[in-house]
């Protein structure tokens, strides 16, 4: 099997798992009344199953996407800076005439 399917199955199941427990403690903390809804109600525990694998197929998204962006290199300092480079040169900026006789009005609030 693929090492990158083998590591999308273990995630998965990761995933799951961290989706079951945060399930759990949500029943254990009555979370909107949810221990009452559910075990008062004659489809409860599908809810809870419901519950369980929508909330899996989330976490096992995220736990996927985490695993992902974790493999990659690190940065060895090469890139670009974020702070501009100030030069003092001054720069034309081209402005096209808008063809207008007046000036636009500006709406002011009353005061």
């Amino acid at each position: 099997m693929p090492e990158l399917i083998r590591l999308y199955i273990r995630q998965v199941v990761i995933g799951f798992v961290i989706a079951a427990a945060f399930v759990g403690l949500l029943l254990w903390f009555n979370v909107a009344n949810l221990w009452h809804l559910v075990t008062h109600s004659d489809i409860g525990m599908m809810a809870v199953i419901v519950l369980w694998v929508l909330n899996g197929i989330v976490f096992a998204g995220v736990q996927f996407g985490i695993a992902v962006m974790r493999m990659a290199e690190p940065s060895s300092g090469g890139g670009g800076t974020r702070s501009p480079q100030i030069t003092g040169e001054v720069e034309r900026v081209p402005v096209a005439a808008a063809g207008r006789k007046r000036p636009i009005q500006v709406a002011r609030p009353n005061t």
